[in-house]
């Protein structure tokens, strides 16, 4: 599995902004070359996986735009 291009996913107002003091919902990543939403949800397969390359330093989550 190729994971890549991981970003934070957060909540937005209506016009776009980001809602302030909010929490992650999930992570936006291109996986496999398939762009993906995954929940922070540790039973998930591909969290799992991202957490783990990120506890390993080989993936960096970037902020949410």
């Amino acid at each position: 599995m190729i994971i890549e291009n991981t970003k934070w996913q957060v909540p937005k107002n209506d016009d776009g902004t980001i809602v302030l003091n909010s929490e992650p919902e999930g992570i936006i990543a291109t996986i496999d070359g398939i762009i993906c939403s995954i929940p922070l949800d540790p039973a998930n397969r591909h969290y799992a996986a991202i957490m783990e390359m990120v506890d390993a330093g080989t993936l960096t989550i970037e902020e949410a735009d």
